[in-house]
C-alpha cells in the first residue's frame, strides 16, 4: 500500500471515527455511512467486508487513539497517576455521545473490543494502585480489584443506567473515589 492509500485509509477512518462518536452507527446503512465520509461503498469495503466490520475497525481505531492518548498524558507524571490516568480516561471517551456508547453495546464485536481496552485498562489501574499507592500489598490488590469491576460496570452499561453517570463522568467519579478528592 502506498503512502498516499495509507494516508487516506488513516484520514477515512478518523472521519468514520467522528462520524460514529457523534451519532452512533446502528442507524446508519453503508450508503449512509458513504454519503456522509462522501466516498463511495467500494471505498468503504476497502476498510471492511461489511457494516459490522466496518463498525469494529473503526472501534479498534478509536480504542487505539485513547490509549495512546491516556499513555501520553501519563508522561513525565510522578504524583497522583492514577487520577492522571483515570481523568485521561474519561476525556478521550468524553466524545462518545450516549448514542454511540448504546450502539457499541448492542453490537457485539465493537462490545468486545470496548471489553478488552476496560480489562488492559483495569490491568493498567491495578498496577498504578501497587506502584503508587501507601496502602499495604493486600489493601492495594483489593482497590485495584475495585477500580477493575467498576470499570467492567462503566463498560457494561451498568453504571449509567443506575447513577445516569456517562463513561467519562463514571472515570473522573473513580478516580476521585480512589484518591480520595473532593468535587
Amino acid at each position: 500500500m502506498s503512502a498516499h492509500a495509507t494516508a487516506r485509509r488513516a484520514e477515512l477512518f478518523d472521519q468514520l471515527v467522528a462520524l460514529f462518536l457523534t451519532d452512533g452507527f446502528a442507524h446508519l446503512t453503508l450508503d449512509a455511512i458513504a454519503a456522509r465520509l462522501r466516498c463511495s461503498k467500494s471505498t468503504l469495503y476497502t476498510l471492511a467486508d461489511s457494516k459490522d466490520a466496518l463498525v469494529e475497525a473503526a472501534t479498534v481505531h478509536f480504542f487505539r487513539d485513547a490509549t495512546d492518548q491516556v499513555e501520553t498524558a501519563l508522561i513525565g507524571v510522578t504524583d497522583n497517576r492514577i487520577t492522571a490516568y483515570l481523568t485521561a480516561v474519561g476525556a478521550a471517551l468524553r466524545p462518545a455521545s450516549e448514542q454511540f456508547m448504546t450502539d457499541l453495546d448492542s453490537l457485539a464485536p465493537a462490545r468486545a473490543v470496548y471489553e478488552k481496552n476496560t480489562a488492559i485498562a483495569a490491568r493498567r489501574v491495578q498496577q498504578l494502585i501497587s506502584e503508587d499507592s501507601d496502602l499495604p500489598e493486600r489493601a492495594a490488590v483489593f482497590a485495584g480489584d475495585v477500580a477493575a469491576s467498576t470499570m467492567v460496570r462503566i463498560q457494561s452499561r451498568d453504571v449509567v443506567h443506575r447513577t445516569g453517570l456517562g463513561d467519562a463522568d463514571a472515570y473522573l467519579e473513580l478516580a476521585r473515589l480512589l484518591t480520595g478528592l473532593r468535587s
